[in-house]
């Protein structure tokens, strides 16, 4: 997820504009120190324009 949104270009908070969640709740995410929900992850893969099972994989 953080090589596809540097990618980008973005920001933690640009991600987060994008998807509606909060940047902290990114920053967990990448950190491997949150677990993302199955809305959570769809938000983010359609925000970074790939498929959610690029993003589980």
């Amino acid at each position: 997820m953080k090589r596809l949104r540097k990618e980008k270009g973005w920001s933690q908070e640009e991600l987060a504009d994008q998807t509606g969640l909060h940047r902290t709740y990114i920053s967990g995410v990448e950190r491997c120190t949150r677990n993302p929900t199955i809305v959570a992850v769809e938000k983010i893969a359609v925000a970074l324009g790939v498929s959610a099972g690029v993003l589980v994989d």
